[in-house]
């Protein structure tokens, strides 16, 4: 169960039915000790002096560096810091999101697993959002369609004044990055969520998306004029007064903005809140690009791998906005 693994075996690796993960993980200590090959599959590498040695585990089940003697746990600076909620709970709660092919509710996820708290379900799926973004992932490459749009969203929190009448409805601002295949095809994608549509912001998220040396494909804004400045090969193409409809010149910006509208309005109906849009930005770029996943078991490896390997992640953090929505 190496992390160095690019193919991991199901079976062997990871669980691939449900009768198989209730056998794998029966006890805390089962889930420990998982979190553990995952995480250190070298060997304890301490926190504190950064030496990597075999796990030595103290008498109330800690694990102890034999070289500074310092104690620490398998879910210390990850996702599962501090959780008050047991290790088996969240394995089940990761395989009942990963085997959910169009993603889950904090209400279905409280019902399947028995939570007495609807928020407790809440912060844990935002917590597993924020672990489906891998920080070395690879970038997009060969040709990438790029292009903004804004997603409508149903403000809980207040009202917004629009044209003298009140509405609860506001808009914000993403960019999507859409590999295109030839003959025909999408692959990987990347969107994350932008203050403006200029320069500043859309640069960044290019050079952090996407490879030197990639196509890009996009629209006639000024904003991406220093494209090929920045080490891309540059494709522009200008609607206005085009014969041909902007879904047909760049139809994978447009089709995977589409299919995530739909996908915020059915899955979760239409309840996503601003302040929380990237984390659900998130589950739909890790969802879309495993999309032809035949296994869900694999699915749950991959989650809880980058779950402990992901930071920590505060009830505060989860519920703080940070881009100031457009109206």
């Amino acid at each position: 169960m190496s992390t160095q693994k690019t193919y991991p075996i199901g079976g062997k690796d990871y669980p691939t039915t449900w009768v198989q993960f209730l056998d794998w993980f029966h006890s805390e200590q089962a889930c420990r000790n998982y979190l553990e090959t995952l995480r250190w599959p070298d060997g304890l590498i301490c926190p504190k002096c950064g030496v990597v040695s075999q796990v030595q585990r103290s008498s109330r089940g800690r694990l102890i560096c034999p070289t500074c003697r310092h104690q620490a746990t398998v879910t210390a600076g990850t996702i599962f810091d501090k959780t008050r909620t047991e290790l088996s709970v969240w394995f089940a709660a990761i395989w009942y999101i990963t085997n959910q092919k169009h993603g889950v509710s904090a209400l279905s996820l409280q019902r399947v697993l028995g939570l007495g708290s609807y928020e407790t379900a809440w912060t844990m799926l935002h917590r597993l959002r924020h672990a489906m973004v891998r920080p070395d992932r690879e970038l997009l490459r060969g040709e990438v369609e790029v292009d903004e749009t804004y997603l409508a969203l149903s403000d809980r929190t207040e009202l917004l004044s629009t044209k003298g009448r009140k509405s609860n409805t506001t808009k914000l601002l993403v960019v999507i990055a859409v590999e295109i295949l030839h003959p025909k095809g999408f692959g990987r994608v990347r969107i994350q969520q932008i203050e403006r549509g200029n320069h500043d912001n859309l640069m960044p998220f290019i050079n952090a998306s996407i490879a030197p040396g990639s196509l890009i494909h996009t629209d006639g804004s000024p904003a991406y004029r220093q494209i090929k400045e920045n080490g891309y090969e540059h494709r522009q193409t200008v609607h206005l007064c085009s014969t041909i409809p902007a879904h047909e010149s760049m139809p994978g910006v447009h089709r995977v903005a589409s299919l995530l509208q739909r996908w915020m309005m059915g899955t979760h109906h239409g309840a996503v809140q601003p302040g929380q849009l990237d984390n659900y930005l998130n589950e739909y770029v890790f969802r879309f690009n495993r999309r032809k996943s035949k296994s869900r078991g694999l699915l749950f490896y991959r989650l809880l791998q980058q779950a402990v390997v992901t930071k920590p992640v505060t009830y505060q953090d989860v519920v703080k906005q940070r881009v100031k929505p457009l109206n």
